[in-house]
């Protein structure tokens, strides 16, 4: 830049000053001509002069932002050194954009056989699918002291399980997928399964948010009912833990139907929980759910009658400090199908309550129980009892693997007793079952989940299914499957 006026006269009063100081000096010191002051003055005025020109040169240079080969060198340098601070600017921003942003890809194939007494024409069957899941969790900011989020999620899969399967109560592939009304047996389709919206607000409202041990979530969207009710740490994942629905989710619930989600097991819905921490680790919590049933899961009708849900939790410190979850939920389905009738006139009212517990009892091992009670409309099974545990690999040197192993006990009803040797709902002259029903479905299930990577696990699984549907004249079935799993 060049010096201002005002600078560059003090420049040339400090020369003369001293210089005029040199002239007064004792004559101890060098004697000055003033010829010599002159020549002096003049040589600084010129190299003022030159400072000036260059200084003009390099504003030139810096006034365009494209770099010359003409221009002064250090112009050059302050580009390339304003260029590389942009260069890193872009990237930070974009790392500020997806600060908070997760996502997660798990692809799941599952392999499974069955003995020939287990199928419709005994001659046994093998089945193989697949299932991939996209799931994606956006911030969305705040809004007061609210903080809210997206949440998307993708599923793709062919394959719908063993389809000659003798019927069960039970459904023993909980993983397979595959989109209804595809033009091709091996077209493959991806289905938006869930997008929801979630705000957490910390309490009590216009409180200090960090310290703040209380908070309420408000959730709405299409979502995945079994995603915030009926949780379980030992049996709540088929990718990774039990196949079996039984296992998975509760009997009532899933198996039973009672959930109304649609084919695929979403819904539209939203929720409302409030969770309390200010005894952490100890936490209580408390939620409801609304969810539309039948075909409103679809979006085929209305919000009416839905699907209600209720749910009390805690977790706890027992066995010396071990971790504990206890879930009691209540639900009602006003829209519930009844198994006397295929028709829209068949939906009936349903409710039933059920508790599902998960406990730390050891370092590596958990155990759990699930039981569901119906107490009111018609089902095949009104009661279903599931105990298992899962055993963390350390005890055998292998922390990454697992050992499942449980066992349900589905009653059938009275109801059902009653009606499946003659019922012919839809009068077509062939009675809808065929067989006196009676006593329970008994289901025993186990994996070992074999960890060959941290991203990689395979897990062989056996199942076995005693008086299948609640008919004791039905021959056992014996289920043989192997899982793979790849999750990023």
């Amino acid at each position: 830049m060049s010096l201002p006026a005002t600078l560059r006269r003090k420049t040339f009063a400090l020369v003369i000053g001293a210089a005029l100081a040199g002239t007064v000096a004792p004559t101890q010191a060098r004697d000055v001509s003033m010829a010599d002051l002159m020549q002096e003055l003049k040589r600084l005025s010129t190299r003022v002069e030159k400072l000036e020109q260059r200084n003009s040169e390099l504003e030139k240079a810096l006034a365009n932002e494209h770099v010359s080969e003409k221009e002064p060198e250090l112009a050059a340098r302050l580009k390339a050194v304003e260029s590389q601070a942009l260069g890193m600017q872009k990237p930070t921003r974009a790392i500020e954009a997806l600060e908070g942003v997760t996502a997660g890809v798990s692809f799941t194939t599952v392999a499974q056989g069955v003995n020939g007494g287990g199928t419709t024409d005994r001659t046994g069957e093998s089945q193989l699918n697949y299932r991939a899941d996209v799931m994606v969790e956006l911030p969305t900011g705040s809004i007061g002291n609210a903080e809210g989020k997206l949440f998307g999620h993708f599923r793709m899969g062919q394959g719908n399980g063993l389809g000659s399967l003798n019927p069960t109560f039970s459904g023993p592939n909980t993983t397979a997928f595959q989109l209804g009304g595809v033009t091709r047996a091996d077209d493959s389709a991806a289905l938006l399964a869930q997008a929801w919206y979630q705000a957490d607000i910390p309490l009590p409202l216009g409180g200090f948010k960090d310290r703040s041990r209380e908070k309420m979530s408000v959730n709405f969207g299409k979502m995945d009912p079994f995603l915030f009710f009926d949780q379980n740490a030992a049996a709540n994942d088929e990718t990774r833990q039990f196949l079996n629905n039984v296992f998975v989710h509760s009997p009532m619930l899933d198996a039973g139907g009672d959930i109304g989600a649609d084919a695929y097991g979403f819904a539209p819905g939203m929720r409302l929980a409030y969770l309390n921490e200010t005894q952490k680790p100890e936490t209580y919590g408390l939620s409801a759910g609304v969810f539309a049933a039948d075909a409103g899961a679809n979006y085929g009708k209305s919000f009416g009658s839905p699907f209600v849900i209720l749910q009390a939790e805690t977790t706890q410190k027992f066995f010396g400090g071990l971790d504990g979850n206890y879930r009691l939920y209540l639900w009602q389905n006003g829209r519930a199908a009844a198994y006397r009738n295929s028709s829209d006139s068949g939906r009936e009212r349903h409710k039933g309550w059920g508790v599902s517990a998960d406990q730390r009892v050891g370092d590596a091992t958990t155990l759990f129980g699930r039981y569901g009670h119906q107490t009111q409309g018609r089902v095949k099974f009104d009661r279903a009892l599931t105990l298992g545990a899962e055993f963390g690999g350390s005890y055998w040197d292998r922390a990454g693997d697992a050992l499942g192993v449980a066992f349900a006990h589905l009653r059938t009803s009275n109801d059902f007793k009653r009606d499946s040797l003659t019922l012919d709902a839809n009068a077509d002259g062939t009675a809808d079952f065929g067989y006196q029903a009676d006593g329970a479905e008994r289901v025993a299930e186990v994996y070992y989940r074999w960890r060959l990577a941290k991203q990689f696990e395979i897990t062989p699984d056996v199942q076995f299914i005693r008086r299948p549907g609640g008919d004791g004249t039905k021959p056992g079935i014996e289920i043989v499957g192997a899982r793979a799993q790849l999750t990023f």
